[in-house]
């Protein structure tokens, strides 16, 4: 692989601590949620995952809609990210993105097919985790 970009961030004390990347661009306050028992009043690891995979997936319709010649500007996509515990020991994540398309249903599905091929992050998580994909409503 050439790499195009990479960064570089720096977790002082795990969930209860602070992320920093080397930029200073993003310098945040973590701490546990309080469904895991922690106070709330910091973002998380599970959140900021889902924010990175959001974006990177609307990007990844955007890019495969341009490639295709499909006239589209926006392409909402909402992550929902969960953390459990494995059956085998530790924890594990799910996904599942929401996609909301202003396109036929065929159209807008294999968009999002094309997507989840391309993404950095799907491509990422393939075989670790199973990720969910409802666009405009449809489970595909």
């Amino acid at each position: 692989m050439t790499t195009l970009y990479q960064t570089q961030a720096t977790a002082s004390a795990g969930r209860n601590g602070n992320v920093k990347t080397d930029d200073g661009l993003l310098d945040v306050a973590l701490s546990y949620p309080k469904a895991m028992g922690g106070t709330g009043e910091a973002t998380n690891p599970e959140q900021l995952f889902a924010a990175g995979y959001s974006a990177c997936f609307s990007n990844a319709i955007l890019h495969v809609a341009r490639e295709s010649k499909v006239a589209l500007k926006q392409a909402p996509v909402t992550a929902l990210v969960g953390i459990g515990p494995r059956e085998a020991g530790g924890f594990a994540l799910s996904v599942s993105l929401d996609i909301q398309l202003d396109l036929e249903a065929a159209q807008a599905q294999q968009l999002v097919k094309l997507a989840h091929q391309v993404c950095p992050y799907s491509n990422a998580v393939r075989g670790n985790i199973d990720v969910g994909l409802t666009v405009n409503g449809v489970v595909i």
